[in-house]
């Protein structure tokens, strides 16, 4: 949920609080794939389509689109519904690309899809 503190002086949520929750969705899937340690390295094509508001409820969706042979890319689309309301749409589209580490933070192998 977006709350007070999350937003600018007009109560539009910040472009950065919901690119962290993104992030954190986008890691989730990495890590998962990775079976371990994954890093963000990029993100690719941000675009926000519409805004948050104060008190909008926010689901995050992240899907592995491409594995190479340390690195991932991860489909991420962030959607809004109001509070009280039934009608979602989507806020926010993007890539983000991780790296899978291992013990020594230095990049390592992940597996096929």
């Amino acid at each position: 949920m977006a709350m007070p503190a999350d937003a600018n002086p007009y109560g539009d949520i910040f472009g950065g609080w919901l690119m962290g929750q993104m992030d954190l969705a986008a890691g989730s899937v990495a890590s998962r794939h990775a079976q371990g340690r994954a890093v963000t390295i990029a993100v690719d094509a941000m675009k926000f389509h519409a805004p948050v508001l104060v008190g909008d409820e926010v689901s995050v969706y992240a899907t592995l689109e491409s594995v190479g042979r340390t690195s991932m890319t991860i489909a991420v689309e962030a959607w809004r519904r109001a509070r009280h309301g039934e009608d979602a749409c989507i806020v926010t589209q993007a890539r983000f690309v991780f790296v899978a580490t291992d013990g020594e933070r230095r990049p390592r192998v992940v597996p096929h899809v």
